[in-house]
């Protein structure tokens, strides 16, 4: 095991460089002029003349040969330094780094009831497979997976806050506003629910919550649906092997042949799509945070493409590309654990 590791962690730093190249080739097609606009803040580059854009230029190599644009490019980045973000205001990492905290709070809140959930509802058809059960469960999965998640917001939004008032949009209330930014409230994991605890503020914690109970419900349904169908289906071929019946031949209890023998081998699958799906939902809160109006990492890259804001775009492409990479990296090794001859592979 320790070998399949690090032979996945020595191939890791390749795959990075590559993904760093690829973004870095595509947003060269846009050419040295609209290019400078990431390094200089909007409000001096109306101003300057075409003298100082072309000293800015040759500041910042636009001018040098690709290889070499690359490579300064990248040493920025080892550095911190991904541009000047118009959309934020500020510098691209500066600016991320306000937004990833709402970003994972959304997503890691949203792993729990995914991931166990739609679990539990596979393993559930699949057990009482052609019983009622199982039919209302396949008739939950496919109208979850018929709906499109900004649709589902859409109605989330519209029956919850338009109708009964119960899940408003957003982070978090006016009033909240004002407390976390006074120096009575201390920021420990920048992860502001949790902060909230930490502070002994559970109205705040309460008030965090609900807003991000609507963006969770919008998010999970359609995720159920795809995973309960990958779980049922995995458990059902399980479920027909010969060691299950021989299993059963043997007089074992029911719970003891789902649970330690079926199980097991059943989520084998399971754990690959399940992974991606964790690492998904950063990249599916794109669309979630702009219907349900949340200040993320989603909501700024999609404000960055529409604003053409090429330095926030390349810098969030770079985030979701490492989480993806680092992620699959994750997978395999969990994959590896549940399965051992992958290893050997």
């Amino acid at each position: 095991m320790t070998a399949y590791i690090i032979r996945r962690l020595l191939i890791l730093p390749l795959i990075l460089l590559g993904v760093t190249f690829i973004i870095f080739g595509m947003m060269q097609l846009l050419g040295p002029d609209k290019l400078l606009a990431a390094y200089v803040n909007p409000n001096v580059f109306d101003k300057l003349s075409d003298e100082e854009l072309e000293a800015l230029k040759d500041k910042y190599g636009l001018n040098d040969p690709l290889v070499v644009r690359y490579g300064k490019w990248l040493n920025g980045v080892l550095h911190g330094d991904l541009g000047w973000s118009v959309v934020g205001k500020t510098y691209v990492s500066d600016a991320l780094m306000q937004r990833i905290p709402h970003t994972a709070e959304l997503a890691l809140y949203a792993i729990f009831p995914v991931v166990g959930v739609g679990i539990w509802l596979g393993i559930k058809a699949a057990v009482n497979r052609d019983k009622f059960i199982d039919h209302a469960i396949r008739i939950f999965a496919v109208i979850g997976w018929s709906f499109p998640d900004f649709v589902f917001g859409l109605f989330v939004l519209m029956i919850f806050y338009s109708m009964l008032g119960w899940l408003p949009p957003g982070n978090f209330s006016n009033w909240v506003e004002d407390i976390i930014k006074s120096s009575d409230f201390h920021y420990i994991t920048h992860i502001l629910s949790l902060d909230a605890l930490l502070n002994g503020r559970f109205d705040i914690f309460w008030d965090v919550i609900r807003h991000l109970i609507g963006p969770i419900i919008t998010i999970s349904w359609l995720w159920w649906a795809y995973l309960l169908r990958i779980t049922r289906s995995s458990m059902l071929e399980v479920l027909n092997k010969e060691y299950i019946r021989t299993a059963r031949a043997k007089g074992l209890d029911e719970k003891v042949v789902i649970n330690k023998h079926a199980k097991r081998n059943a989520l084998i699958p399971v754990t690959t799509v399940g992974g991606a799906m964790i690492i998904n939902l950063f990249a599916g809160t794109v669309i979630v945070e702009v219907i349900f109006n949340r200040v993320g990492l989603g909501s700024f890259v999609a404000q960055a493409a529409t604003q053409l804001d090429y330095a926030a775009i390349m810098g969030g492409a770079l985030f979701y590309s490492s989480i993806l990479v680092i992620g699959n990296l994750i997978i395999d090794i969990l994959y590896a654990t549940i399965d051992p001859r992958i290893r050997l592979g």
